[in-house]
């Protein structure tokens, strides 16, 4: 086995259980090896930290898979490692038949996405070192939980920093791209094949659920709505109306595809428009609803546009709380991972003040519990979705 050698520095980090070595960490390195290959991490003092695959040519160079020195990588690890993520879904998921069946670190598989989408699997293998044993993992997957089909999502820029291609098509059976599952009893189409990052976000799924009692004979503004998700279910939980607002004509299509899917076209109107420009639009027309839901994509990937990040959401937020009426909701996400929870209700705590807005919290949430958290690992909480209402 070849053994890697960290640097005499303040290792808290990985020793609390985050499973990334990056490369300034690495002293040396014993023996030889391949880029994906297994590798045992040693402390300077040549105490076993744990053991993981190796890639130089990423800045996370190791990823840790276990800290037990007897544990082998092979086909039982695996086997193993999956039916645990599944055990787990099962116990915590009212649902099954849409949820994340593995999100990467938290279940201890590094770089490892599987959704599932009704009887389909959609997955990534995001690093070279799991893009070794995407083929036992399929297999794995094959055998418990029975798909009718896999398909592969590795179309992402992510691969290209571990030197991998990116890459999209069948890894199991041969089927229709375009398929249909439910979420909460709610039914949408998903677009395995094109649709953003493995087709459908999956992450919002308890957070769509929330809103039930919220949005009940509302008048309902959804904004960056993207395939309709949360107008769905607004429609659904009894919503009077709902006006989607999308900058993307070809996703507002398939949101209206799933509206009328669920029978709720009557109650639905859809707006192609730059949402920031249209909720000032609203704001200085006077306009007003009951319910106002912000979903926006990462204002920022990287700590050097966090400043922009927070021009961005603090304009929304203010101009959707102007425009709700008295004792109405706003419910107000963000997904980007450089934007802490408490940083998130400081943007609109600033917002509320400049418009001089009373607001009351009324639930503070994250993502779905089939994207569990690892205390240990910063990156796998991400997301933040507040409902508050506006005085």
């Amino acid at each position: 086995m070849t053994d890697v050698i960290l640097r005499n520095e303040n290792l808290k980090r990985v020793l609390s259980g985050h499973p990334w070595i990056y490369k300034t960490e690495i002293d040396h390195i014993e023996g030889e090896y391949e880029p994906g290959g297994i590798v045992d991490v040693y402390d300077y003092k040549k105490n076993f930290i744990g053991r993981g695959y190796i890639n130089l040519k990423s800045m996370i160079s190791i990823r840790l898979l276990t800290y037990d020195r007897d544990e082998l990588i092979n086909e039982e690890f695996f086997k193993k490692r999956i039916s645990k993520a599944w055990e787990y879904r099962k116990k915590i998921m009212k649902d099954l038949n849409s949820c994340r069946v593995i999100f990467g670190e938290a279940d201890f598989l590094p770089a490892l996405i599987v959704d599932k989408f009704g009887d389909y699997l959609v997955i990534q293998t995001l690093s070279l070192g799991m893009e070794r044993y995407k083929n036992l993992i399929v297999d794995i997957l094959v055998e418990l939980l029975k798909p009718k089909g896999i398909y592969e999502r590795n179309d992402v820029s992510v691969r290209e920093i571990e030197g991998l291609p990116k890459t999209k098509g069948y890894l199991y059976g041969n089927f229709n791209t375009i398929q249909q599952f439910e979420e909460n009893g709610v039914k949408f189409w998903v677009d395995l094949e094109n649709g953003q990052k493995t087709g459908y976000f999956l992450d919002q799924k308890e957070n769509r659920a929330a809103i039930k009692k919220y949005v009940k004979e509302a008048h309902v503004l959804d904004c960056f709505s993207h395939t309709g998700s949360f107008s769905v279910h607004a429609l659904h939980y009894g919503a009077k109306s709902v006006e989607t607002v999308d900058i993307s004509q070809a996703a507002l299509d398939i949101a209206k595809k799933n509206v009328e899917l669920n029978g709720y076209l009557d109650r639905c109107h859809f707006t192609c428009d730059n949402a920031f420009d249209l909720l000032k639009k609203y704001d200085e027309g006077k306009k007003k609803f009951d319910v106002v839901i912000l979903d926006p994509p990462a204002f920022t990937k990287s700590k050097e546009t966090v400043k922009d990040a927070i021009r961005g959401y603090k304009e929304i937020n203010l101009r959707a709380m102007k425009i709700i009426n008295e004792g109405g909701f706003l419910i107000t996400c963000s997904c980007s991972q450089h934007i802490s929870p408490d940083a998130f209700l400081d943007i609109i705590k600033d917002a509320a003040y400049d418009t001089h807005k009373n607001i009351r919290l009324i639930e503070k949430r994250t993502q779905s519990k089939d994207h569990p958290i690892l205390l240990a690992s910063n990156e796998t909480e991400y997301l933040k979705c507040v409902i508050l209402q506006v005085f």
